[in-house]
């Protein structure tokens, strides 16, 4: 039995049946198999809002300087303040934040924060539209500035380069951004080269005013002055070193001394030994930067003039000690056929047992202790002491003359490494919006005090709180960015200035070479030697025996 009730029917089950309305009549349609079916479906139409209210654009800006003057951190102020009051003044757009890098130069995107924490909020989605004052304030690369400006508008979001009229919404922007990106290149070299000459001329007139100061000494008005705190450390180390001590050995001394406040590389050893600096005497250009980009630092080993100059700063040590230190740094370079100590748990058989030095005639040789207990156990021969040394002086000339590119590679994919966990760290980024907070806070302080609006007491308090407060900050960002990556980076930079610092040929076996860029040798067969670099990179070379 079938009931009827607004427009619906009822089963006797309880099953709902539609009923299709026509003419203003009701039609029971037949139920088939226990499925309903109409004659007749009505479409309706969900009609259409009379207004859309559309999203605010959500904009951002980025400001950069290129050096810590007074006149271009009062740039930086500007450009804050002026995208600050640009975007909260258009109702149309709600500001995201303001991303502001100080006193990093432009030409390479890697070293700016900023740039890279808001190219992550890009790629979150946070962002509409880039606000910035003209391409040389974005990126004086090509290379980098194309990158960054295809990826984005892939991403949907748009740069309005202020100063050359170019938004990149519109499609042909990207030659014109081209343009104008390599112009800026132009620029950034032109003025690298108008700086260098300058430095140039002061090297050549022993005026260079130092930035920063080596270990010992602290900068004032471009002089060194003796840090009476760091002094004795530098007195030790040269004295250390003088009594028989190797840079190991005083560096692990260091970093296990109570109360010590840093970590000891052995580089900063060898640094402080070699630098002649601390017998009061300067030596300009030992380093230089190329020309053409990208700008890497090269050691100048005679491809530029270098410039002498005595009693340019106030001693550490006396002439002599450093004298003294110079002369031990050869002699701990000669041949060492005599002293099997250099090798000592640092030649592992294949098999996995360790080598052990033996002498036979007077001559020294290295071997698998299970092949000498019983020779069928394993077949790996003894080699003498003299071919593991020409094998080291020829991986030496490979590393010292090819292994550049295969460092740099590995310390630019450390690098990325690291700017990946800066970049999706949420704890990173937090810190980061935290030391953005602050350092507006100090330029709004400035500016107060500038337009008389604080006194100064109440500045240089709240300046001391608000710069104590971005150490903090800063100190707990690199703790989280230190990690076994940065170690091994640490390694890799050691290996590539004990690299510099050698000669071009080795004529003998250089003991503190070999200490400082091998851990391990795996004798790995009786025709091959595996070295193991101090960065975990390994390394092979022949071994050439002497037919007798």
């Amino acid at each position: 039995m079938i009931f009827l009730r607004f427009g619906h029917s009822y089963c006797a089950d309880g099953m709902v049946v539609c009923i299709a309305t026509e003419g203003g009549e009701n039609v029971a349609k037949k139920q088939t198999s226990g499925n309903l079916a109409l004659e007749q479906q009505r479409v309706i139409v969900i009609p259409a809002h009379d207004e859309i209210v559309a999203r605010k654009l959500r904009v951002a800006a980025y400001a950069r300087v290129s050096s810590s003057s007074e006149d271009q951190l009062n740039s930086y102020r500007v450009q804050n303040q002026y995208y600050s009051e640009l975007i909260s003044g258009n109702p149309d757009w709600e500001m995201v934040d303001i991303y502001a890098d100080e006193g990093i130069t432009g030409t390479s995107v890697e070293k700016r924060e900023d740039f890279q924490r808001m190219m992550q909020d890009c790629r979150k989605g946070k962002i509409d539209r880039i606000l910035v004052k003209s391409i040389s304030r974005f990126a004086r690369n090509t290379k980098d500035c194309l990158a960054a400006v295809r990826e984005l508008k892939e991403l949907g979001v748009s740069v309005l380069f202020e100063e050359q009229g170019i938004d990149t919404a519109r499609v042909s922007s990207e030659m014109v951004t081209a343009i104008m990106a390599s112009l800026a290149q132009k620029q950034s070299e032109s003025i690298s080269g108008n700086v260098q000459w300058s430095i140039q001329h002061q090297m050549e007139a022993g005026k260079y005013k130092l930035r920063t100061a080596p270990f010992g000494y602290t900068v004032r008005n471009g002089e060194l002055t003796v840090n009476e705190a760091e002094a004795p450390i530098v007195q030790d180390i040269f004295n250390a070193y003088l009594s028989g001590a190797n840079t190991k050995e005083i560096c692990d001394r260091l970093n296990a001394q109570q109360g010590s406040n840093r970590k000891w590389l052995r580089r900063e050893i060898d640094y402080i030994l070699m630098n002649e600096r601390y017998a009061g005497n300067a030596i300009f250009q030992k380093k230089y930067t190329r020309a053409e980009l990208p700008r890497t630092v090269k050691r100048n080993h005679g491809e530029r003039a270098m410039y002498y100059v005595s009693d340019s700063n106030a001693p550490i040590i006396p002439q002599n000690v450093f004298d003294c230190a110079q002369e031990l740094r050869k002699r701990r370079t000669v041949s060492r056929s005599d002293e099997p100590k250099v090798y000592s748990g640092k030649i592992q058989c294949s098999c996995g047992s360790r080598c052990r030095a033996k002498t036979s005639n007077q001559i020294w040789y290295w071997s698998c202790v299970v092949h000498e207990e019983q020779r069928n156990a394993c077949h790996i021969k003894q080699v003498p002491e003299e071919t593991i040394n020409a094998a080291f002086c020829r991986l030496y000339y490979k590393l010292k003359h090819h292994g550049e590119p295969i460092f740099t590679q590995m310390l630019s994919n450390l690098q990325k490494i690291r700017y990946s966990r800066m970049l999706w760290s949420e704890d990173v980024i937090s810190l980061n919006k935290k030391i953005s907070d602050i350092l507006s806070q100090v330029q709004f302080l400035t500016q107060l005090q500038q337009a008389g609006g604080v006194d100064p007491d109440t500045f240089i308090s709240s300046n001391n709180k608000l710069n104590e407060q971005l150490r903090r900050l800063k100190q707990e960002k690199a703790r989280l960015l230190d990690t076994d990556s940065d170690d091994l980076a640490d390694r890799t930079r050691d290996l590539m200035d004990a690299l510099e610092d050698g000669p071009d040929f080795l004529d003998g076996f250089d003991a503190e070479l070999f200490d400082a860029l091998v851990e391990k040798i795996i004798v790995d067969s009786n025709e091959c030697l595996r070295f193991r670099l101090k960065n975990g990179l390994e390394l092979t070379e022949q071994i050439e025996r002497t037919k007798r």
